[in-house]
This record gives structure tokens, sequence and C-alpha cells, in this order.
């Protein structure tokens, strides 16, 4: 029986929410280790072999064609802005690329026995309203009858080929710098629980419904090695990615990290997600973190981010100007937060 739209709580509808709902990183790689890779076109730039953040397909010399798509269970309970943040964190994977989106299509999966479809609606119109900004039609999609909700998008962009920019091609000796801050998984947990205030909430719709524009200027920047976002694997799992396809160590400053304040006090509190938990037994054996450090500074680096940063690895000498590109575009919590180095890829936290 469908419930009033005016009493509708998403979030109970669901057993995760957000990128809080990826498979775990261990479970992912063995099953991406199992699948067999067949007949690639030599057209096929980016496949699945560095875990990158959307594929890419070279349409002819000037074009490249950026295919992605993202999906997950409610991560608020209010469905405009559940519609909102599952488009913004879809559409980010193509600005990862360095890409320009160009259209979207719907993926769209309901109970519709306890949803009315005014709240399915609200979730459709939230979505819209993000690719309206991103300067995007949803151009159609797909929808079926699930146990519980999930809405997200593919999304499809374009770039030049000599511009696409991957999470494998960073070298020892650049720096670090992350464009969101840390905390969004923390604050999701927390509104669960009935633990965040409006001012988190706030916080958390700011974060979570800005789109990473930047991505397209930094493409266009020489000394910008590698991109890719921050989200369900958290920042150290992420950052991972790129060490283990670049062949590089990382040192991160954990005084440096921007984090969302109140998130930072709730993990003080011990408020985290259980996708935290499950990043750390993941990947926790390649990150070295003082014995004395407390527990919440692992949580904060595990936080599974939905919507997150964009993480770049640029030359010493392209610092200011990545930075003043996230600054431009109202991103002024952005922050070096580290370097890359010789040596295996592991991450080494101070």
């Amino acid at each position: 029986m469908t419930q009033p739209l005016d009493k509708i709580r998403l979030t109970e509808f669901s057993h995760g929410g957000g990128c809080g709902c990826k498979i775990a990183p261990a479970v992912l790689s063995e099953l991406l280790a199992s699948t067999p890779v067949r007949g690639l076109p030599e057209a096929l730039m980016v496949g699945t072999e560095t875990a990158d953040d959307a594929a890419v397909y070279r349409l002819n010399a000037t074009q490249a064609l950026v295919a992605t798509t993202d999906f997950f269970m409610p991560i608020v309970d209010d469905p405009y802005d559940f519609g909102r943040i599952a488009a913004t964190n879809a559409i980010s994977d193509v600005y990862a690329m360095g890409a320009q989106p160009i259209f979207a299509l719907a993926v769209l999966g309901m109970p519709l026995e306890k949803l009315p479809v005014a709240a399915i609606r609200k979730i459709l119109e939230g979505g819209a309203s993000v690719c309206a900004t991103a300067g995007i039609p949803v151009a159609g999609g797909h929808s079926i009858d699930t146990l519980e909700p999930i809405y997200g998008l593919v999304a499809l962009g374009l770039v030049h080929p000599d511009r696409v920019k991957r999470n494998n091609s960073a070298r020892a000796g650049d720096l670090l710098v992350l464009g969101k801050p840390l905390g969004i998984g923390i604050l999701s947990a927390a509104l669960k629980k009935g633990r965040l205030s409006d001012a988190g909430y706030g916080e958390m719709l700011n974060w979570t419904t800005r789109l990473n524009t930047p991505g397209v200027a930094l493409a266009g920047m020489p000394g910008v090695h590698a991109l890719t976002d921050v989200t369900g694997f958290g920042l150290a799992g992420h950052l991972l990615e790129i060490c283990r396809g670049s062949r590089v160590g990382a040192e991160l400053v954990f005084s440096a990290l921007p984090v969302i304040e109140q998130a930072l006090a709730l993990a003080k509190q011990g408020v985290a997600t259980g996708a935290s938990e499950r990043n750390w037994t993941g990947y926790g054996h390649d990150v070295a973190i003082a014995g004395n450090t407390p527990d919440w500074v692992r949580t904060l680096i595990t936080d599974p981010q939905t919507s997150g940063g964009l993480l770049v690895a640029c030359a010493a000498q392209e610092e200011d100007r990545v930075l003043a590109e996230f600054a431009g575009q109202g991103f002024g919590a952005a922050r070096t937060i580290g370097r890359l180095v010789e040596g295996p890829a592991r991450i080494k936290l101070t």
C-alpha cells in the first residue's frame, strides 16, 4: 500500500544509500578478475583495465565518446533531492574523464506498491533539473518495478582524444588536489540515525548536487596528468586506483584534507557507514597509518562519498592554476592534500 507523499521517507525503503551501496572493493576485484576480456576494438581508448570512471571510444581524430552509468538507492528522504544527488553523481564520471556531457538516459527501479507516483515523479524532476543545469537533455531511459528504490543515469559526453584524463597516467612528484570536502557518508549515516542538523543537511546537499564542471578545463591543462572522482570507495580507495594504474605511491597529509565541519565532529563521536569498514577490509593493507592514530581518521579516508570531488594529480608548477580553476567555479574548499612518490602502490598518511 502506497504512503502519502508528505509521509514518505525514502531511506526507509533501502538497506543502503548513495555510493555506499557499491559492492565491496575486494568482491568487485574478484568479479572483474574472472570476467574474460576478448576482442577489444582498437578505438576503445579506456575500458575496464584500470577501474577508470567511464569508458572512452574514439570516434575520429577530434572526438571521443565518453560513456558511463551510475545509480543507487536513496541517500536522503526527499524524492526531489534524491533525484538531484543521483544525477549529479552520475554526470561526475563524464567530467572526471575531462569530457563535456551531451545527453543522459534515466535508469529507474521503483517499488510501485509502496511509493506514490507523485514521489517517483519528484525523483525524475530532480534528476532532470540537474541535467538542465549541465545543459543536457534526458533523452530516454528504462524503468522496472523493484523491491527498493533505485535511480541514476547513463551519461554520455564528448572530449578530444588528446584531452582524455585517465586514472593511470599520474607521475611520481605530482601533487594531489581534492576538489570537494570529505564526509558525505558520515552525514548520511547521521541522517538515518536522526542526528544530522538542518545545517548539516544543507551542507550535504550543497556538495552532492554541485556538478564537477572544473573537469573540462582541467583536461586542457598539460600539467594535469591524471583525474578521477572520489565516490564509494572513499578517498583512499580511489587514490589507490591511481597509484596502482600509474605504478606510484602516495603520501597524504591528514591536516590538509578538506572535511565538512559537522562530519568531522560526527566522526569523532563514532558515526560511520558500514561501507567505510568494508572499504578498509578491502584495501587497508595498502594504507600505512601510525598505530596511535584515532579510528575516526581511518573513517574519514574510507568514508564513501556520494557525488564526491575530483581528485587531480598534477605537476607542481600547475598547482596554482588548478586551485584557481576550482575556486573560480565555486569550489573554494579545494585543497592540495599530498603528493605521489616513487615506490609501490601504497598510501602513507602523516
